[in-house]
């Protein structure tokens, strides 16, 4: 799956741009000019990571790259300065580079900041999980999951917008057919509802239908997708 980036470059002339050179690369590429306009389009449009190019603006880029940890601690920051600019105390940026330097420098110092395999990453509105590395990003926060969860979170991703019989989805994350006692499905919805709801006890995403079961809801088109049966295999 293709890496999103947040790109905030200025209008000065002078600065070197990096609009095509990542795009060629194959990146997802989003540009805002400013700072308080990349703090608008941060939640809407999670990015993987976010590169301020203070070079091309009138700043040394500190007070942004505050602003969007506050905003979104999880996601990585690069930074880069003009030629023989001052060191800066206390950046909050993962990676700090001053120019000159090559696009493939640049790349070497972003890769290690992605998800370790893209193609892991699944998404549902605004809703990340690398099944890999067992970890879940929504809302500009990113939390670990075990293994279970991982399991619990990626079926309700896989049949967004479709409910899920109790019975069926304890049966399909726990790789059996005793359907006897499902509390232990509660117990693990309410989990990953700490992970990713703003207000778990009144959630957003992960709804539960009465004397039915559970759906996620995500701000996407629904789509309706068929239920694996009960003698599928592990999702892990």
């Amino acid at each position: 799956m293709t890496a999103k980036i947040l790109l905030i470059e200025g209008k000065r002339n002078d600065g070197p741009s990096f609009v095509a050179g990542l795009t060629k690369k194959g990146f997802q590429v989003e540009t805002v000019a400013s700072g308080s306009a990349a703090l608008t389009r941060l939640q809407e449009s999670r990015p993987d990571l976010v590169v301020v190019n203070a070079a091309t603006m009138r700043t040394s880029g500190k007070r942004i790259c505050m602003s969007l940890r506050q905003e979104a601690p999880s996601v990585p920051i690069v930074l880069i300065l003009e030629q023989n600019s001052e060191p800066i105390d206390k950046i909050d940026a993962n990676v700090v580079l001053n120019l000159p330097f090559t696009l493939q420098k640049l790349l070497n110092r972003i890769k290690p900041l992605l998800p370790t395999e893209q193609k892991a990453v699944m998404r549902a509105g605004p809703i990340s999980l690398d099944v890999d590395q067992r970890w879940v990003r929504c809302g500009g926060r990113q939390s670990s999951l075990t293994p279970r969860l991982v399991t619990l979170l990626k079926i309700l991703m896989e049949q967004r917008g479709v409910v899920i019989e109790r019975e069926r989805l304890f049966s399909m994350v726990w790789d059996t057919n005793y359907t006897g006692d499902t509390r232990t499905l509660d117990v693990h919805v309410s989990w990953l509802r700490q992970a990713v709801e703003d207000d778990p006890r009144h959630p957003r995403y992960i709804k539960t239908v009465r004397g039915v079961g559970y759906r996620l809801d995500v701000d996407e088109p629904e789509k309706t997708r068929p239920i694996p049966p009960l003698n599928s295999k592990k999702l892990l």
